[in-house]
């Protein structure tokens, strides 16, 4: 079985894949103009997953939030579609999680980015994460454990 985590955003999204053997891939989600490029990221996944190989899809469930701009929450909103739009055309199962519940299963709950930077270093050392701007794949990273850990 392979785990797939998504950290959704409009200019920051990222993609992780693990299996019971560990780290296999991850990336950014690439954007232009905050736009998603939805058949890079296809392909990305294509690559990462062979055909023959069932998988499962941990995405972490986003809003608008508050105090946030039309213009902004209009951006990230449409980011996010599109990124489900790719999960879902992939036929595999899709699960969405809070950050409150996977934060919580892995103790970060009131934690900054680099928390989360730790812990994927620890569990996967060969993931491309030496530099602080790669939290978001370290994320994508922890959203697929937490799959594979919890078997929703």
């Amino acid at each position: 079985m392979i785990y797939i985590g998504i950290d959704p955003a409009c200019q920051s999204g990222a993609w992780a894949v693990i299996d019971h053997n560990g780290y296999r891939a991850c990336g950014m989600i690439k954007s232009i103009d905050a736009r998603v490029v939805a058949t890079d990221f296809k392909d990305a996944l294509k690559q990462a997953v062979n055909a023959s190989e069932t998988a499962e899809i941990c995405i972490e469930q986003v809003f608008g939030m508050s105090g946030q701009g039309i213009t902004s929450t209009s951006k990230f909103m449409r980011a996010v579609g599109a990124i489900e739009a790719v999960c879902e055309l992939t036929r595999y199962p899709v699960h969405f999680v809070s950050p409150q519940k996977w934060k919580k299963h892995f103790g970060l709950i009131k934690c900054d980015k680099n928390a989360s930077l730790d812990i994927a270093r620890k569990l996967y050392p060969e993931a491309p994460l030496s530099r602080k701007k790669d939290h978001n794949k370290a994320e994508a990273l922890l959203l697929a454990r937490y799959l594979y850990e919890m078997n929703i």
